[in-house]
């Protein structure tokens, strides 16, 4: 519990079996649950994430977002943080981030890498790659981001069938917060966090992925909310 509220943690999975130990290992005492989701993995994942106490969500749909849709309504705690299983987000923020979402009245907040605090953490091509999708969400949605593709994510769980995400990929990171601004009953903002070197092998597809994300957010653009 932290400030009387129950904590959980969602964390997606395709063979992180060294970061996911390093991340829950990480966690502070006031993370009451840890919800893994193991999406397809082939190596220890699963098994390292129950030896370590968390509860593990298998999907077989292969997908950042199906994983998320999968992870996200099993959890029971008030507020849910999401973060990836390669130790890359920041863990020792996770209090932190949580009173800024307390202390002003907010139900999502995007834990904004950018500016980077360690500039050595993300390779110059994620930077431009980030740089393009963030602006795209500006030009199209006239709202200003920080950090459109942060994968942290902390928010009141009572609002979650409120987001409405449709995405099985990549684009799930961004529309969500997007869903979540779009919201006239969803207080929505940022927050700077660190960011680290990943632990593990690099599965991203730079270009095919970074494609594929902005032809959702033009997508989105013309995609209305159900009330």
């Amino acid at each position: 519990m932290y400030r009387e509220k129950k904590i959980s943690v969602v964390i997606p999975c395709f063979n992180e079996e060294v970061g996911v130990a390093l991340v829950i290992d990480s966690l502070p005492p006031s993370v009451d649950e840890v919800v893994v989701v193991d999406n397809n993995s082939t190596d220890r994942t699963s098994e390292v994430a129950r030896e370590k106490g968390a509860r593990v969500v298998f999907e077989k749909r292969k997908g950042y977002g199906a994983a998320y849709k999968a992870g996200l309504p099993a959890v029971t705690g008030d507020i849910t943080i999401t973060m990836d299983g390669d130790g890359t987000y920041a863990v020792e923020q996770i209090e932190e981030c949580i009173d800024y979402l307390l202390d002003n009245g907010l139900d999502f907040v995007n834990a904004s890498r950018f500016p980077l605090k360690d500039p050595r953490a993300m390779n110059f091509t994620n930077k431009v790659g980030n740089g393009v999708l963030t602006f795209a969400t500006l030009v199209l949605f006239m709202r200003g981001i920080k950090d459109s593709q942060s994968g942290m994510w902390i928010y009141r769980s009572e609002i979650y069938p409120m987001l409405q995400l449709k995405s099985d990929g990549m684009p799930l990171s961004e529309e969500i917060k997007i869903n979540a601004i779009r919201h006239p009953e969803i207080k929505f903002d940022e927050y700077n966090v660190n960011y680290h070197p990943r632990v593990g092998e690099v599965k991203l597809n730079k270009w095919k992925d970074g494609f594929e994300n902005l032809m959702y957010l033009v997508k989105l653009r013309f995609t209305s909310l159900k009330k």
